[in-house]
């Protein structure tokens, strides 16, 4: 989201003061996580909230009008109307947006004395305690911490060198024991403040900050949110010495935008009580009475909740969607049946006639018979039975696995362990000359999950599966415009199955030609035209072989020099990461993605580079 912003000097003390700061008063808590980030904490001055640690004021938190001299409008600890050079750092955020624009997520509206309260994302806040701190460290330095995938950015330059503009510095996310947590190292920007808990932060010392929902008053008459605390510090409200009003180009509001917005992931949004819920004279409206989580959720997300609720799941697909790999990233021990080769036989088991007592003795299909040991031995862990090509099978075999999902049962005897659950997966009948139309029954029996790869999903992905960094810096420059290539029954054509493969060939043999037998002739003729072009080499970065003029890349010779340099070992990646900063932003985001290569450790050295490299001196 793009509106947020801060206030106006008018709207904080003018004619039109907003009414929520009339009635909860001008002065603002400041979070540990802004205190940690070089934001100023009073002693002397509390908001209307107590006279805890945590009530503390706040120094300084912009608005977006000009003061003296041409310089930002703020607000100080006491609340009151001060100005404040737009090159420092230490003054705080205190962002605004229109609140209608969420207005359709908001399921509860509760008011304390006419104020609004609402929770809107997340964003590190609260320091935690000794103890919780010193446990997630131990995890930490076991290895055992799980990242979210997610990172929080702030600057990493001094307040002191208001010459030198924004230097990212990247927070990981982790999780534990279902909290979510960041990393920070304290440095000179914060050295000596006091924390919400009482501990005085030291230079070089660890402290574990918790991502928490963001609280935000809401001015209804003036269709406003504006966050409850400081959030965030440390960022130039402009490198520039004066400002002329001017905010949508300043360089806290591309912060906001290219960042914060982003960051606090505002995909689950709820309502409650932030204003002291003990008190008295709350009007609740309660819209919300079973406390659905209405968060918007991934087709991996339902596969995995249909898992657990134990319904049977199908999921659709093209050819090469990568149905297989998702049931394998929840089992990867799965038993697999390929319905379209299988007989009733290999589903239902055999019968045999026993010589000795004139019987028929009734055995067991294989697949039974490993998924039952696989079972005994985990009994605590989910094994799926995963019905592969379903609808390439014939209408007999299809009845045959119907009868499998519909009585989890076996040839009428022998019933499926409680802990299997059943997957099933099968090409649309548009796209396989071989298909065949399931059931109306066998449909009905499913939840059905609708499988669609796209360019940012296989991304993803491929960054976390160690797909050749030249097939993901080709795709990734041609937007995925050749993720796919139209199949025509005569020739190789590219799919995201096939670049996998392509992926495995060119770590194997290192010659890129060979992929025409897999992708097609002209997309590989392009992708060696793209390996094959101008480049600054990792040797020539390492050994300073390079001038001004080297540096004049079209996009595509940046991608190939990306992909190159991303080869780096540890020892020389922060010199050659900040070469890679020279090519433009989106490279150097490229190049973290294909370096990491989705490793804990190598995503933490990428985090803290900017404590190392970007700050000339901590204050």
């Amino acid at each position: 989201m793009s509106e947020f912003t801060f206030l106006t000097e008018e709207q904080v003390f003018g004619d039109k003061k907003l009414d929520i700061l009339k009635k909860y008063g001008t002065k603002a808590a400041i979070s540990d996580y802004a205190i940690l980030l070089g934001g100023a904490v009073s002693s002397d001055y509390y908001t209307s909230e107590g006279y805890t640690l945590k009530d503390r004021s706040g120094y300084l938190w912009w608005t977006k009008s000009t003061g003296e001299n041409k310089y930002a409008r703020v607000v100080n600890a006491c609340g009151d109307r001060d100005w404040y050079w737009v090159s420092r750092r230490i003054s705080s955020a205190r962002p605004a947006f229109p609140c209608l624009s969420i207005s359709n997520y908001v399921t509860n509206k509760i008011t304390k004395n006419g104020i609004l309260g609402i929770e809107y994302g997340e964003y590190p806040q609260t320091i935690v305690d000794e103890k919780i701190s010193d446990e997630l460290e131990k995890a930490y330095n076991n290895k055992s911490l799980k990242t979210t995938g997610k990172t929080y950015t702030s600057d990493s330059v001094s307040y002191q060198d208001c010459d030198i503009s924004f230097q990212e510095r990247k927070h990981i996310e982790y999780e534990y024991n279902g909290n979510k947590y960041i990393r920070f190292v304290a440095d000179l920007n914060c050295d000596g403040e006091v924390l919400s808990d009482g501990r005085k932060i030291v230079k070089g010392n660890i402290y574990w900050v918790r991502v928490e929902p963001i609280k935000w008053l809401v001015d209804e008459k003036e269709d406003i949110a504006l966050s409850k605390k400081i959030i965030f510090s440390g960022v130039q409200f402009d490198r520039f010495s004066s400002y002329n009003g001017d905010f949508d180009k300043t360089d806290i509001k591309q912060f906001i935008d290219k960042y914060f917005s982003k960051e606090i992931i505002c995909n689950k949004v709820y309502s409650k009580n932030i204003l002291d819920c003990s008190t008295q004279n709350i009007d609740e409206t309660n819209r919300n009475p079973y406390k659905f989580d209405f968060e918007e959720v991934s087709e991996e997300e339902i596969i995995k909740g249909a898992i657990e609720s134990n319904i049977s799941v199908f999921l659709h697909g093209r050819s090469s969607e990568g149905k297989s790999a998702r049931v394998k990233q929840i089992d990867k021990d799965c038993v697999i049946i390929y319905l379209r080769n299988a007989s009733p036989e290999s589903l239902n088991g055999k019968s045999v006639y026993n010589q000795k007592t004139g019987e028929m003795i009734d055995i067991k299909p294989t697949w039974l018979k490993k998924l039952e040991e696989k079972c005994e031995k985990e009994p605590d862990k989910y094994h799926i039975l995963f019905f592969d090509e379903i609808t390439n099978a014939l209408p007999s075999i299809q009845g045959i696995a119907f009868n499998i999902v519909l009585d989890k049962e076996v040839n009428g005897i022998w019933k499926l362990p409680e802990n299997v659950r059943i997957v099933a997966a099968g090409n649309e009948m548009s796209e396989s000359l071989s298909a065949n139309q399931l059931a109306e029954p066998l449909f009905n029996r499913f939840a059905h999950v609708y499988i669609k790869t796209t360019t940012e999903k296989w991304l993803k992905w491929a960054s976390e599966n160690n797909i050749h960094p030249a097939i993901y810096s080709y795709i990734a420059y041609k937007n995925g415009e050749v993720l796919r290539s139209e199949y025509n029954g005569e020739k190789p054509n590219a799919d995201p199955r096939k670049w996998e493969m392509a992926s495995k060939m060119l770590y194997k043999t290192n010659k890129p030609e060979m992929l025409r037998a897999l992708i097609g002739e002209e997309i590989t003729k392009e992708f060696v035209a793209f390996c094959n072009q101008k480049v600054i080499t990792l040797e020539d970065v390492i050994k300073g072989n390079y001038n001004e003029s080297d540096l004049q890349l079209n996009t595509a010779e940046r991608y190939a020099t990306t992909m190159g340099l991303t080869q780096v070992d540890e020892e020389n990646v922060e010199e050659v990461r900040e070469f890679v900063k020279k090519l433009g932003e989106e490279f150097t985001s490229v190049f973290d993605i294909l370096w990491s290569k989705n490793d804990d450790n190598r995503l933490e050295l990428i985090a803290e580079l900017g404590i190392k490299n970007n700050i000339k001196k901590r204050v």
